[in-house]
This record gives structure tokens, C-alpha cells and sequence, in this order.
């Protein structure tokens, strides 16, 4: 076969099993880059900033990321505002990894009445700090029930869906019961957001001391 015939048949073969692509193709869109700044000031967007007065006697504060988890981030505010989150226990406390509640009964295996939600897994890692959604073994069980973790562990990156960051009262978050149960369970007394501005409750006030009689006085002096 004539050279300059062989080369122009291979050229014509190459472009008829290239791919055309045509011209008014949009080009794919980029993955979404998620936002890793958490704001620590809790007087910014309070609407989303959650507030757990817990019964150690501290108040914890959790910064919500809509854009990390809307959907969790909507379930949270939902459930805050319906005080539900009121009275229930810290039920599953491993020293080391995490705190988790939000079950009403107690037991982990309670939630609310609404319906459980889609996973929003995202790439945001489980850091000290970290708040996210405790579910069972299926991806879209998530409904009430969230944990805090006390140190990173990173194996739960891309399994539960991050939703927040506790921006105070980590030492709070700290001195939570451990157990599973804990025996003597730590509760959130009340949570409310950031915009409600409800103020901390009052510290315990101390015991108070038994009178001192006047024979006991006189005693005293005596010795």
C-alpha cells in the first residue's frame, strides 16, 4: 500500500473512534468546597449556635454548620425549639472517643417522631470538639440522637454526617459522666439557641453551715 495512502487511512480511523465532544457541552461542574472555619464567637449568626445547660453545673456551646449538613442542621434546630432535648441523659460516654445522647428513653435505642434523615456524609474529620449524628447500621437512620467527641478519631470521617463543632465548654463537655450507662447519668437541663438568649442558670448555692449555739461558743473558748 502507497505510504502516504496508510497513514491517511489510520488518521481517518483514529478520528472516527475518537469521542466527539460537542461544542455547547457544559464542563462539569466542581465538586462543592465545604467551608472549614468554624466562628467561635457565639454573638455571630446565634441563630445557629445551640446551648446545652447540662447538669454538671456547665454550659456547652455547639456552632451549627448549615453548609456541612443542612438537613441535620434543620433537624437540630427543629427538635431545640420543641424542647426535646430537655431532661434527657448522656446514655453512652466512652472515656476517651465520645458523649452521646439525645434518646428520651435512655436506652440508645430511642428518637423522635419525625422521620429519620438521608446521610449527608461530608469531609469534614471527627476533631476534639466535633458534634455529629449517631445513627444504626443504615446510612439514613439518623433522627435524634448526635455525639461529641473527646478526642479525634478520624475512622468515623465520611460514616457519620458531621453537622457541628463545639465552640465552649469543652471542659464541660469533659466532665461528663462516663458509662454505658453511666450510673449516676450526666442530663442537659435545657437547650435552647444562641438568638433565645436565655441567661445561665444560677450556680448552686453552697450548703449552708448549722448555727453555732452559745454552749458550743462557750465551749471553744473554754479549751
Amino acid at each position: 500500500m502507497n505510504l502516504r495512502l496508510l497513514a491517511a487511512t489510520i488518521m481517518g480511523m483514529s478520528l472516527a473512534t475518537a469521542p466527539v465532544m460537542a461544542k455547547d457541552t457544559p464542563a462539569p461542574a466542581p465538586a462543592k468546597v465545604l467551608p472549614t472555619l468554624v466562628d467561635i464567637d457565639p454573638t455571630h449568626d446565634a441563630q445557629n449556635v445551640v446551648v446545652l445547660d447540662l447538669s454538671n453545673g456547665g454550659r456547652v456551646l455547639i456552632r451549627l454548620m448549615p453548609e456541612w449538613a443542612p438537613a441535620h442542621v434543620e433537624r437540630i434546630k427543629t427538635l431545640v425549639g420543641q424542647h426535646f432535648y430537655d431532661g434527657v441523659k448522656f446514655h453512652r460516654v466512652i472515656d476517651g472517643f465520645m458523649a452521646q445522647t439525645g434518646d428520651p428513653t435512655g436506652t440508645g435505642e430511642g428518637g423522635s417522631t419525625l422521620p429519620d434523615l438521608k446521610a449527608e456524609f461530608n469531609a469534614m474529620p471527627h476533631v476534639r470538639g466535633t458534634v455529629s449524628m449517631a445513627r444504626t447500621n443504615e446510612p439514613d437512620s439518623a433522627n435524634s440522637q448526635f455525639f461529641i467527641v473527646f478526642y479525634p478519631r478520624f475512622s468515623l470521617d465520611r460514616k457519620y454526617t458531621v453537622f457541628g463543632r463545639v465552640i465552649g465548654g469543652m471542659d464541660v463537655v469533659d466532665r461528663i459522666e462516663r458509662g454505658e450507662p453511666p450510673e449516676n447519668p450526666t442530663k442537659i437541663v435545657h437547650a435552647s439557641m444562641g438568638s433565645d438568649n436565655v441567661p445561665p442558670p444560677a450556680p448552686a448555692a453552697a450548703a449552708a453551715q448549722p448555727a453555732i449555739t452559745a454552749d458550743q461558743l462557750s465551749n471553744s473558748k473554754s479549751n
